[in-house]
């Protein structure tokens, strides 16, 4: 069996975590894949960095921000360093790189499975209200503004309290048009125009994970109902959950817009109501809950990009009431990994030559 070398972002594993170290698991734990992970970090302190049982070898990349041609020339560095063949990008930021350069990464060895920049815009929470529609969902009361006196006269036709979105990323809930305001201008300044202004809508905070094939098809899908969440929204503790009209609505987006890559579908459930609150165009933090019901996504995805059987493609159903608890650990290591990560940009099996590797789950600190 041929060893893959894939590399994986998003190992920030904080509070408010990436999805990449549970991404990595999922890889690790196919039976039938020999991957070796290359962590792909920003910071010298993402944990992911460290944590050796999980991560193989790791490098820092610049922002995506620096520029597309600094961030791809880093890139085949760590291509050539590796063998890296496949890459799972798992943050936002990251996405409009990837969907630009795709063909031309693959032409240099480099394989990836994302959708295209058209599929992604019409994901883009300025379009919800047609993806609702299309998806047969509700969308709580929604307007796009593109200036501070916009907002003001959204936020009182909605009414207090309302969700301040940047189009692409983040929200906020603001309970006074002052506060509204102020959330407006950070996110203009972080991400730019459009920012949408929506209702407020309680009820059940239900979410989708699946993967699409690209021709319509889903390689699989699993549904959580959140039950604790995080200051920053992240989910803590959730429970899986078979919810027909959710399951349904993720098989037709599939279908209708043939999405190729991972994707999380988000809704607010109250009784028969299910409101569309977004779609994000990646695995989310928590995707490593249908690895561990039997859904191994990541695992299927690369099989599918790279045009490998799959053993476990006729699996779909997945057992409700499977538990999620996401927990805190503590590791201990060389202070000179650090060191060497600012200074050199990698930490791995070259960079650990001598050194001692990070205590890993049932070791003693």
């Amino acid at each position: 069996m041929t060893k893959l070398v894939v590399g994986v972002s998003g190992i920030n594993a904080v509070d408010n975590p990436g999805p990449g170290i549970g991404v990595a698991r999922s890889l690790r734990e196919a039976a039938d894949l020999d991957v070796r992970i290359i962590g792909l970090a920003y910071d010298a302190m993402e944990p992911g960095l460290y944590m050796d049982w999980v991560v193989d070898d790791a490098f820092l990349l610049p922002y995506p921000s620096s520029g597309h041609d600094t961030y791809r020339e880093r890139l085949l560095q760590v291509q050539e360093r590796t063998g890296m063949s496949f890459v799972i990008p798992t943050l936002d930021t990251e996405m409009p790189f990837y969907m630009k350069y795709r063909k031309e990464l693959a032409g240099l060895g480099l394989g990836t499975f994302v959708p295209t920049p058209e599929q992604y815009r019409l994901r883009g929470k300025d379009r919800l209200g047609e993806l609702a529609r299309a998806l047969d969902l509700e969308l709580p009361r929604t307007e796009v503004v593109s200036s501070a006196e916009d907002l003001e006269r959204a936020v009182d036709r909605i009414g207090i309290p309302v969700m301040v979105k940047g189009a692409f990323y983040k929200a906020y809930k603001a309970f006074a048009t002052k506060e509204a305001l102020s959330h407006y201008h950070k996110l203009v300044a972080e991400w730019g125009y459009p920012i949408l202004v929506q209702e407020v809508v309680e009820g059940d905070e239900l979410n989708v994970v699946a993967v699409g094939d690209g021709e319509g098809g889903v390689l699989g899908r699993v549904a959580v109902k959140k039950m604790w969440i995080t200051e920053l929204g992240k989910i803590w503790t959730g429970v899986t959950i078979r919810h027909p009209a959710m399951l349904d609505a993720t098989e037709r987006f599939m279908a209708e817009y043939r999405w190729r890559g991972p994707m999380e579908l988000e809704c607010i459930v109250d009784g028969d109501d299910v409101f569309l609150v977004e779609i994000n165009p990646r695995f989310p933090a928590w995707s490593y809950l249908a690895t561990g019901v039997g859904v191994n996504l990541p695992a299927r995805m690369v099989r599918r990009a790279l045009g490998l059987p799959d053993p476990a493609s006729e699996v779909r159903d997945y057992p409700a009431g499977k538990l999620f608890v996401r927990y805190t650990y503590e590791m201990v290591t060389e202070m000179d990994r650090y060191q060497n990560l600012i200074t050199t940009g990698e930490s791995g099996d070259r960079a650990r030559e001598g050194r001692g590797a990070a205590n890993k789950p049932g070791d003693a600190p």
